[in-house]
């Protein structure tokens, strides 16, 4: 399922719309090193970080995208930077344990 399905399927806001890729699971962590040694190229990462630096990770990983939960919104620096980089960065007022049961739900393991 592409990154704009599950967005509308999940009612997340896109703050950024980027490259429009398959999701092939999630990954949720607040810890950019956790991330970056866990995460799976193709997954959509749920955080409640905000900063330059999730952008930065998440090109690394070749991640699906970025959401952020519980309504958190980064700065316009962050976001114009995911816009050049063609990032999702999608946003929901659900904590992360919600949304990442719900994408479960909805795609499943990915595997």
């Amino acid at each position: 399922m592409l990154v704009k399905e599950v967005a509308e399927k999940l009612g997340l806001r896109a703050l950024v719309a980027g490259r429009d890729q398959e999701v092939t699971g999630g990954y949720a962590s607040d810890l950019l090193s956790d991330v970056i040694a866990n995460a799976e190229e193709g997954c959509l990462w749920i955080t409640v970080q905000r900063h330059l630096n999730i952008v930065a990770v998440a090109q690394l990983k070749k991640l699906a995208g970025i959401v952020l939960s519980r309504g958190n919104e980064p700065d316009a620096a962050v976001l114009a930077r995911a816009e050049q980089e063609g990032l999702f960065i999608l946003s929901t007022v659900e904590d992360t344990f919600t949304v990442a049961g719900r994408l479960y739900a909805l795609i499943g393991a990915g595997k």
